[in-house]
């Protein structure tokens, strides 16, 4: 283990800048906080963070990675509290080590192998700071290096399944090969223990038999170039077992059938020294057909850069080389990490590609560490979130969705029956926006159905078609309740009893399909009343012609509720258009609508409330506001003078207190919404005569 001084002379020796103060006050802190606590080896396991540590020191990361490195596990395994960070480490580092204890808890939550290609999701949208990620797969390292402790088989190979199906690709998704690779050889040997013995075996018996070949020849090859006068460093080195093991697996060969397990790494001064030595080696050695790469030319996704190609050697022997410039090597072998160093050596912005490229400017010209963790976002995934069940089931979802996203995500049936929501422990309502990284328990009742106001917050598709569904279905339902209601009304009026075949004859009058379709049209008045008489009963219409009742309409719209379900603006209340608002079920009454404040909500059951909102049509809503007035002459008449003259009208005025000084009246105020209302009360509230007003 690293002591506390050689940790710092190692971030020192890269950056003589370094926050040396800080370094020593997390290693003291880290090591206070895990105190007694021991490793599956036995050693301390304040050894694991700082040998992560040490792993990023290698990487020239900069002094707050390493800190985070030191303190990565204290929230999580110790009683450290975020606040304990923020206040002796910076916010800096806080909001690093809470990124990289939110990516521990959800890998502790997923052992769902399906899970996989999320959870790669969702550490990239998860590290806001490229840092945390990188803090992440050096902790994953030094836990595969020390994982053949562990005494339980079926946890070491789930943790290198894992480490296989997640992390591996991981670093390589960021250009860190050599994660990657001793990543994945270690998972390997866990994996498929007899394929890697017999490989590591047949490695080690074809370096004894055939001497050093690697070292005979990388000679030849760096004796080659330099005789064209190219100068680079030549290296070999056997392919790791995983690849060979890959390999074999996907031609269906043996290992004796496999011949290009030796790899060659060219690392010449320039970009056009590589297509040089590129030449020179195809003229000396024929190439392999298929086998040439330039991804100079058209990099990789992740902005890796280099030449490669395979040529047949001597004895046959298919040698696979590589190459590159130096600043290409650092990229291919240490990914987004490299960059961290390249705020001391400026890197030409013109050698990245696509968002790494991109990520190099914001590195090279961040002028605050605020201001770096502002910019330094991954591109991918920006527009997605993901959060997870109790059980640790991944759901990806749109940026701002809600509960109820993620309820029909889950299941149609949950999403009908939502009722409320709890995100990380803490009940919250359906309309809440979920954040990554939330754990979500949605609540649900049998006795739930999807409501309208839903459509005002839902935004993925399969939520807000599953609530227009029910609603539709709802709708007809309702629409044609109100129907029979209806018909039933026009049969009472008819001059006598119908015969048993009336029915269907005037539907065939009417020209209609069935009963449903006639209770529609009856109730959205799309057949006039007398209509339907005349088609029940010829000539019936003409003796209750007068009796025809003009379709119902109302100077006030809500939205989000079902057609033809009757409501009422409530009178403890009294909402206006721009009041935020609630319905509230009442037992054959309709809805009542109430202001999202209202006392009377916070008495009812909430199963109750029904999501509402303000249509177009908003004439003549009332608000009640109490004023009091100087007792004197003329003081009634003034402020029934302020109310006109903001173009308001008094509809009903009350006395409710009278004393030798004031007089306190409830008046009630027509208006156009609660905007007008708040002019009309500042203006009362201006006048002389007015001591004091609120709205009721």
């Amino acid at each position: 283990m690293l002591r506390q001084y050689e940790l710092v002379d190692r971030v020192l020796e890269y950056d003589p800048s370094a926050n040396e103060a800080l370094l020593n006050r997390a290693y003291v802190f880290s090591m206070q906080a895990h105190g007694s606590q021991k490793r599956a080896n036995g050693d301390p396991y304040f050894s694991h963070p700082i040998e992560v540590a040490g792993i990023l020191t290698d990487l020239h990361l900069d002094d707050e990675t390493i800190a985070t490195a030191i303190l990565h596990d204290t929230i999580e395994d110790t009683v450290a509290t975020p606040e304990e960070i923020t206040r002796l480490f910076g916010p800096s580092v806080a909001r690093l080590v809470d990124g990289v204890t939110k990516l521990s808890k959800i890998e502790a939550q997923t052992e769902n192998e399906r899970a996989a290609e999320n959870l790669r999701k969702f550490l990239l949208a998860m590290s806001d700071d490229i840092r945390v990620l990188l803090v992440k797969l050096a902790d994953r390292l030094h836990n595969m290096r020390t994982l053949h402790f562990i005494k339980n088989s079926d946890k070491r190979k789930r943790i290198a399944r894992e480490t296989m199906d997640i992390y591996a690709p991981l670093a390589e998704r960021i250009g860190m090969y050599e994660f990657m690779k001793e990543m994945q050889t270690l998972a390997f040997a866990q994996l498929e223990p007899e394929a890697f013995e017999s490989i590591t075996k047949r490695l080690a018996q074809l370096k004894e038999g055939g001497g050093d070949r690697i070292a005979k020849i990388g000679s030849g090859l760096k004796l080659l170039l330099s005789r064209q006068g190219i100068e680079g460093d030549v290296s070999g080195r056997e392919k790791h077992p995983y690849s060979i093991w890959k390999k074999m697996a996907e031609r269906h060969i043996s290992f004796e059938q496999l011949s290009d397990i030796m790899a060659f790494r060219v690392i010449v001064p320039s970009e056009e020294a590589c297509y040089t030595a590129l030449g020179v080696i195809h003229r000396r050695w024929p190439m392999v057909p298929g086998r040439f790469k330039d991804y100079i030319s058209t990099p990789k996704r992740n902005g890796y850069r280099s030449l490669h190609t395979t040529v047949i050697h001597a004895d046959n022997t298919r040698v696979e080389i590589q190459i590159r410039t130096r600043d290409m090597h650092e990229e291919a072998e240490l990914g987004l990490a490299a960059h961290w160093a390249y705020k001391q050596d400026k890197v030409r912005p013109d050698s990245q590609v696509s968002w790494i490229r991109d990520l190099v400017e914001i590195l090279d010209n961040a002028e605050s560490p605020e201001e770096l963790l502002e910019h330094t976002k991954m591109a991918m995934y920006q527009d997605r979130i993901f959060a997870f069940t109790p059980k640790g089931e991944l759901h990806q979802l749109p940026k701002g969705a809600s509960p109820i996203d993620f309820a029909y995500a889950v299941h149609t049936d949950l999403g009908d029956q939502a009722v409320g929501a709890k995100i990380n422990g803490r009940v919250v309502p359906l309309r809440t926006v979920i954040e990554n990284g939330d754990q979500v328990q949605i609540l649900r009742s049998k006795a739930q159905e999807p409501q309208p106001g839903w459509l005002n917050f839902a935004i993925t598709g399969k939520a807000r078609a599953a609530i227009r569904r029910h609603l539709r279905q709802k709708e007809r339902i309702e629409t044609q309740a109100l129907g029979r209601k209806m018909y039933d009304e026009l049969v009472s009026r008819l001059p006598a009893p119908l015969a048993g075949n009336a029915q269907a004859t005037a539907m065939q009058r009417l020209k209609v399909s069935d009963e449903a379709a006639l209770l529609e049209a009856i109730a959205r008045r799309r057949i006039p009343d007398a209509a339907v008489m005349e088609a029940l009963m010829p000539g019936s219409a003409g003796v209750d012609a007068m009796r025809e009742l003009p379709p119902q309409s109302s100077a006030i719209s809500i939205r989000g509720l079902t057609a033809g379900v009757a409501f009422d603006l409530a009178e403890c209340c009294h909402p206006v258009p721009g009041d935020r608002i609630v319905g509230l079920r009442r037992p054959d009454a309709g809805i009542e609508v109430h202001t999202i404040d209202c006392p009377v909500l916070a008495a009812a059951d909430d199963t109750d409330w029904v999501d509402l909102s303000w249509g177009d049509k908003t004439e003549g809503a009332t608000g009640r506001i109490s004023v009091e007035v100087k007792n004197e002459p003329g003081a009634l008449g003034t402020i029934a003078t302020i109310i006109g003259a903001q173009k308001a009208n008094i509809v009903n005025l009350r006395l409710d207190n009278r004393d030798t000084g004031f007089h306190t009246n409830t008046i009630d105020v027509e208006v156009h919404d609660v905007q007008h209302l708040m002019h009309v009360i500042a203006a009362l509230r201006a006048a002389d005569a007015v001591n004091g007003v609120e709205r009721v």
